[in-house]
């Protein structure tokens, strides 16, 4: 007669005490200062490093292009959606066309911010 042990590891429990509000406001910048010139000196580079960071095409805003810029607003939208922000399409809109480096770095520090980083606790290096 045979048997069979099962052992399952314990599966991590996540927990979030994120806020439905952005973590920081559009004018924040000083929350960042270097990230804020690399914004300002280096736009174009900047919006795909974060693009990319993302999980999106790097060369995606390169496409950003007309009076309401459909990418920035499209990420916006996108970063409210998994992070479940509420705010409105009107604001998404207005940030998107007026303060667009701003709204970059808004969501680049967003990102930074809500990054789940998944520790194991008391696992041995082999």
């Amino acid at each position: 007669m045979s048997s069979t042990l099962v052992i399952r590891q314990p599966r991590p429990v996540m927990s979030s005490l994120e806020s439905d509000e952005w973590g920081s406001g559009i004018c924040d910048c000083c929350q960042d200062v270097p990230e804020c010139c690399f914004a300002f000196w280096c736009f174009p580079c900047f919006a795909c490093v974060t693009t990319k960071k993302y999980g999106q095409c790097l060369c995606l805003p390169l496409l950003d292009i007309g009076c309401i810029p459909p990418i920035t607003l499209a990420m916006r939208v996108s970063m409210r959606e998994r992070y479940g922000i509420k705010d409105t399409i009107c604001r998404d809109c207005l940030f998107a066309t007026f303060c667009i480096a701003c709204s970059w770095c808004q969501m680049s520090r967003e990102m930074r911010k809500r990054d789940i980083q998944v520790l194991l606790v008391g696992a041995k290096n082999s």
